[in-house]
């Protein structure tokens, strides 16, 4: 009797230990499905498989002090004037959308002195705060945001002749030039960069 309990209980134990490898099978299949695999881009070097990522781009300084200073001072420069290049370039389109068409001359004089005494009023105080060096920024910009159009040209087309080349003179004696172009691609790269950040920054569309 003894030996026939003996072995029944030898049965269950065996049964009980069979039944806890089955589930301890079941829970780590549990951890793995059909979408566990990840599929990544990789390398081989020297033998070894690695996965490979591209890594989003970051800015490099050396430890250059002046070079520092000099990035910081077009940002700078860049975040201060883009919101008037915007603002130049949109009276500038709606200016020659309003007098399109037009051939009386006393009629888009007085347009256009309505308009610039409206400009003067917001803009002075601000612009006449703008260094030498941001205004050469504000003039590159406008030329961006006007799609090639210079300062010069802008003030002789709504202005006239003797008055650009007023400006352009007083321009040169500061150092600067109402004639610059915005070359985004080329000596101008960085500066659109920056563009690009208040942009993101500030909702600006492209």
């Amino acid at each position: 009797m003894k030996t026939l309990f003996t072995s029944v209980n030898f049965k269950i134990t065996a049964l009980i230990i069979i039944l806890m490898a089955v589930q301890c099978t079941l829970k780590a299949q549990s951890r793995f499905g059909p979408n566990d695999t990840l599929i990544r881009a990789a390398v081989v070097f020297e033998g070894d498989t690695i996965e490979a990522r591209v890594l989003p781009g970051v800015y490099v300084y050396s430890y250059n002090p002046g070079a520092r200073a000099k990035w910081t001072r077009l940002r700078n420069a860049v975040y201060v004037t883009y919101p008037y290049a915007r603002k130049a370039a949109i009276v500038f389109n709606d200016i020659n959308q309003h007098i399109e068409g037009m051939t009386d001359e006393s009629v888009i004089k007085k347009y256009i002195n309505t308009r610039e005494k409206e400009l003067k009023k917001e803009f002075t105080d601000p612009l006449t705060n703008l260094s030498v060096y941001q205004g050469k920024i504000l003039m590159k910009l406008i030329n961006r945001e006007t799609h090639g159009h210079d300062c010069y040209n802008i003030v002789k087309e709504l202005k006239n002749g003797f008055t650009a080349r007023f400006w352009q003179t007083v321009a040169f004696f500061f150092g600067s030039n109402l004639k610059q172009q915005y070359d985004a691609a080329g000596e101008d790269a960085e500066i659109e960069r920056f563009v690009k950040e208040v942009q993101r920054m500030y909702g600006y569309s492209g």
